[in-house]
């Protein structure tokens, strides 16, 4: 394995992506076939690999070995959980999120696709384009993904045939512009053999364009979040009250998004309350700037009232709050959302109680048309809500921000993690309808 220098890796910029596709499209093979031949994976790890294939019977080593770590997904032969894999090239640093293409599973595609910058989806050369291939391509649409890998695997499987990949790229291509995707790139590969994963194919010399590798290693990475709006979720308010630092009161929390300095003027939301930074502790110690996605505790000027789930923005730049969310979700329980039903909405670093006031439409994957008030949305259902909530929430749009614009709904008996959801327009739909009131102190 070669290594790279410390150096070298600080030069280099850092890229976050996901895979996706239906089952048994080769997402873990691929990912296995981009760690070995790029050199990314350890003597130990490749040979306990070849041990666990051949116990297996197979001849070669199984490379999908490498990410399916799961007891359960080794006997099944499927990708069950998110699998984190880490790994660097000489030009680029690589987060990698390896998703399961099952179905069932799809509520941890959406986990693996929500901090990428670029989604590598997989179809199989011999099926095309499938439901799951839709599915993900909307999913990655939602999540404002800026960046689309098609990759057409299996080629070695229909005789290394261009008229295959050219009619499964159009195809997904036309259904990824309707969806808004800003960029398609497609790849014909063969992760078991190799074909255009890391080095080119000697079997497809009519394709003329980049590897998986190369395409990951160039494609712009532009997530400079410090140009955003500033935003602070406070996670902890710290005050030891020792005899070293009788006054301090400091806003601990993680920078979601922008750049803070000292002698900003801030707004405290929900309440609304204005005040300056007269300090910013990074590691212990004091810094003019600080900026995401660093954790840091603010020092204010006024002794006001903040506590965990409040958001520091800047005064000129903050976000309407609200307790009436329009949002576009992916549904990941299996229990249906209905009209009514009662939920926890997280949304940062605050929960608060909120109801469904109205779900307006459901997308149907196969022509992206709109099903106006279906009443429920079912395990992995895209579609719109209207949410009530029971304090106002200071959120962006997820246009405007990805951390800010996000949140999930939750169960409140269990802590069931429900709904995926984004706030703003994502889908045209139809007029919210008011569903009346609700009690048990859940009518807001």
């Amino acid at each position: 394995m070669s290594t790279i220098t410390t150096e070298e890796l600080s030069a280099t910029t850092l890229l976050r992506f996901a895979t996706a596709g239906s089952v048994d499209d080769g997402k873990s093979t691929l990912v296995g076939r981009l760690l070995h031949d790029s050199k990314s994976v350890l003597a130990d790890q490749l040979e306990a690999v070849e041990r666990a294939s051949a116990s297996r019977g197979q001849e070669a080593p199984d490379l999908a070995l490498l990410t399916d770590g799961l007891r359960a997904e080794r006997e099944q032969g499927i990708t069950i959980d998110v699998a984190y894999r880490y790994f660097a090239t000489p030009r680029r640093r690589f987060i990698l999120a390896d998703t399961p293409g099952h179905v069932q599973y799809t509520r941890n595609m959406v986990t693996g696709a929500s901090t990428a910058e670029l989604t590598v989806i997989l179809v199989d050369a011999r099926n095309g384009v499938v439901e799951q291939t839709r599915r993900h391509a909307a999913i990655a649409a939602l999540l404002r993904v800026p960046h689309v890998v098609l990759a057409v695997n299996k080629m070695d499987l229909v005789g290394y045939q261009e008229s295959v990949f050219a009619a499964i790229a159009e195809e997904f291509t036309a259904y990824a512009t309707e969806l808004g995707v800003p960029e398609v790139t497609a790849i014909p590969i063969s992760a078991l053999v190799g074909d255009n994963v890391v080095d080119p194919s000697a079997n497809m010399d009519w394709y003329g364009g980049p590897t998986v590798l190369e395409h990951l290693e160039t494609v712009p990475v532009s997530h400079d979040l410090t140009r955003c709006h500033a935003r602070l979720p406070v996670q902890y308010v710290i005050r030891p009250q020792s005899p070293e630092l009788p006054d301090y009161r400091g806003y601990a929390g993680q920078i979601a998004a922008g750049t803070f300095r000292v002698g900003d003027e801030i707004t405290v939301l929900p309440s609304g309350r204005s005040t300056t930074i007269t300090g910013i502790d990074l590691l212990g110690k004091p810094v003019d700037v600080a900026w995401t996605p660093q954790s840091v505790t603010l020092l204010l000027a006024d002794d006001i009232d903040i506590s965990r789930g409040d958001l520091i923005v800047p005064a000129k730049d903050a976000p309407a709050t609200t307790q009436d969310l329009e949002a576009t979700v992916c549904h990941v329980a299996d229990e249906p959302l209905t009209v009514g039903h009662r939920v926890l909405i997280k949304h940062g670093t605050r929960t608060v109680k909120a109801i469904v006031k109205d779900i307006p439409s459901r997308l149907s994957l196969d022509d992206l048309s709109l099903h106006p008030h279906p009443g429920r949305l079912t395990a992995n259902d895209i579609g719109r809500v209207t949410i009530r909530t029971a304090e106002p929430l200071p959120a962006d749009t997820y246009a405007d921000s990805r951390r800010t614009g996000s949140f999930i709904l939750v169960d409140p008996n269990d802590g069931t993690t429900l709904t995926a959801g984004m706030v703003g327009e994502s889908f045209a739909s139809p007029d919210p309808v008011d569903d009346g009131a609700d009690d048990d102190g859940w009518d807001f």
